[in-house]
C-alpha cells in the first residue's frame, strides 16, 4: 500500500480519497500493485501542483488543468508521460465521481492527451533469437532454467511479469497449452510448442534439487534460493546473452513478445487469434504489429524486386 504525508487538514481530505483510490484500483479493477503505483504517482503530480495553487481535488477546474499540463510540458516530461498522466488523473476523476466525492461535473472530460508518435518495437529475426539461445550454458545449475524462460517467452509471448508468475499446475504438457494470468487477473489459454515443454522438462528435472520456499511450491521458474525470480533478473539475463550473441539491439523481455507476435503475422497468422494470445483488451493495441508488418514488407520489396534493383544500380553508375 501506498500512503502520502500531507501537512494541513485540506491535504489529508485529499489523502483519505487517495488511499480509497488505492483500494478501488485494486479491488474494483484488479490491477496490479505495479499499476496501482504508477496511476498514483501519476496522480501525486496534480496534487502536489493543487497544494502550490491552494486547490482542492474537487475544486479544480478544466483551465486548472490545462494550466497543470502547461507546467509538466515547461518541465520537459515527454508526451508519452504526459499521456500516460492524462490518463491517471481521468482514471482518479471517474472514481472520484463514481463515489459521490465529486457532485459537480467532471472536469477531465475535455481533457485530451499529447498526440504520440507511433514508435514501432524492436524485434528480433528467428536467426537472432536462435543465436541468443545458444549462447546460453547448460552446463551450469540455472542453463535449462534460463532456456526454459526464454523459449517459453518466444513460443508464447508472455509479459515478463505473466513469466515469472507461471505456475506449474498452469502448464499443460499433454494439451500443449499453459494457463496465462495477464493484467487485471484475466486468464487466458496460450499454446505452448514443444520445444518449450521439452525446454521446461529439461528444466524440472534441476528444479527437484531446489530447496523451495514455503509458498512458492507452485511456482515454475524458481531462483537459486527457491523462490520467485524477479522482474530484474530476467531482463538482465537478457541483455547479458544478446551481449554473447553480438546482438547489437536493445533487447528486452518485450522484445521475446514483439518477436513472438511479428513472426506470427509475417507467417499469415489472424490477427484476432494474435491479440487472444498476446492477452490485449483492444484489438487496435494488436494492430501496432500490422504497420510493422508493411514496414517489414516494404523492405524487403525495396531489397529484392528486381525494378528497384535496377533502380539502385542505375543510381549507382
Amino acid at each position: 500500500m501506498l500512503f502520502f504525508i500531507f501537512e494541513n487538514d485540506m491535504e489529508k481530505k485529499e489523502n483519505k480519497h487517495i488511499d480509497k483510490y488505492l483500494i478501488w484500483l485494486r479491488l474494483e479493477k484488479g490491477l496490479s500493485p505495479n499499476t496501482v503505483e504508477a496511476y498514483c504517482d501519476d496522480v501525486k503530480k496534480l496534487l502536489d501542483y493543487m497544494d502550490g495553487e491552494g486547490l482542492t481535488d474537487t475544486k479544480i477546474t478544466y483551465s486548472d488543468l490545462q494550466h497543470f499540463m502547461a507546467q509538466l510540458r515547461d518541465m520537459g516530461i515527454s508526451a508519452r508521460s504526459q499521456a500516460r498522466i492524462v490518463s491517471g488523473i481521468k482514471s482518479f476523476y471517474r472514481f472520484l465521481k463514481l463515489e459521490g466525492y465529486l457532485t459537480g461535473s467532471d472536469p477531465t472530460e475535455n481533457l485530451e492527451a499529447p498526440k504520440i508518435g507511433m514508435k514501432l518495437p524492436e524485434v528480433l529475426g528467428v536467426e537472432e533469437i536462435n543465436r541468443l539461445l545458444d549462447t546460453i550454458d547448460l552446463s551450469i545449475p540455472a542453463g535449462h532454467r534460463n532456456r526454459a524462460m526464454l523459449e517459453v517467452l518466444y513460443s508464447c509471448g508472455l509479459r515478463v511479469s505473466e513469466l515469472i508468475n507461471l505456475k506449474y499446475s498452469d502448464v499443460y504438457f499433454e494439451e500443449e497449452f499453459i494457463k496465462v494470468s495477464g493484467k487485471g487477473n484475466k486468464q487466458r489459454l496460450v499454446p505452448i510448442s514443444q520445444i518449450a515443454l521439452h525446454e521446461i522438462n529439461n528444466y524440472l528435472i534441476d528444479r527437484q534439487h531446489i530447496n523451495v520456499q514455503k509458498g512458492f511450491e507452485d511456482t515454475l521458474f524458481l531462483n537459486r534460493r527457491g523462490a520467485k525470480l524477479s522482474r530484474v533478473m530476467v531482463f538482465e539475463l537478457i541483455k547479458t546473452h544478446a551481449a554473447l550473441a553480438g546482438i547489437k539491439k536493445t533487447v528486452s523481455p518485450h522484445t521475446f513478445r514483439h518477436s513472438f507476435a511479428t513472426h506470427l503475422l509475417e507467417g499469415g497468422a489472424n490477427l484476432r487469434a494474435i491479440q487472444l494470445m498476446l492477452g490485449h483488451e483492444k484489438i487496435t493495441t494488436t494492430e501496432l504489429y500490422t504497420h510493422l508488418d508493411r514496414e517489414f514488407l516494404r523492405k524487403e520489396i525495396i531489397e529484392h524486386h528486381p525494378r528497384n534493383k535496377k533502380m539502385l544500380f542505375r543510381d549507382s553508375m
